[in-house]
């Protein structure tokens, strides 16, 4: 298989294996015209097999909520053919409109228009909980 290497965008390396199609839709990246590659499965030394995206863009979403995804994944920033940046997302201290509060009697349930806003109240736990109910909030 040949996949073409990217002059400008993103590279998501090392995601779990089977998870690449779950970062491919919450970076809506169906939506987006550009070129998207999803290789699944692919051979790793360190992980056995693992999903990879390439994105000839880069999106205009927080990239470090993909560590509330997969803490373990790594991302490549390439600019001009060449990677400018290599790093591993650190989950946000704030997430707005990225999870949706569950809880029936939260206020975002009958006031629509307000953002849903997660708050990181134990980074060891991975644990956000809701601004406005203090639900914890829902697996992805």
């Amino acid at each position: 298989m040949n996949i073409d290497s990217i002059k400008t965008g993103i590279v998501i390396d090392h995601i779990k294996a089977g998870d690449g199609m779950r970062i491919y839709n919450f970076l809506n990246l169906g939506e987006m015209d550009c070129s998207v590659a999803l290789i699944k499965n692919a051979s790793s030394r360190k992980m056995g097999k693992k999903d990879i995206i390439k994105v000839d863009i880069v999106p205009d979403t927080d990239l470090n909520a993909l560590g509330f995804i997969d803490p373990n994944i790594t991302l490549n920033i390439i600019e001009n053919g060449e990677r400018v940046r290599k790093y591993h997302p650190e989950l946000p201290e704030r997430m707005t409109n990225i999870l949706k509060c569950k809880n029936p009697r939260c206020i975002t349930t009958t006031e629509q228009e307000l953002p849903h806003v997660f708050m990181l109240v134990d980074r060891e736990k991975d644990e956000y909980r809701c601004l406005y109910c203090e639900s914890k909030a829902p697996a992805l």
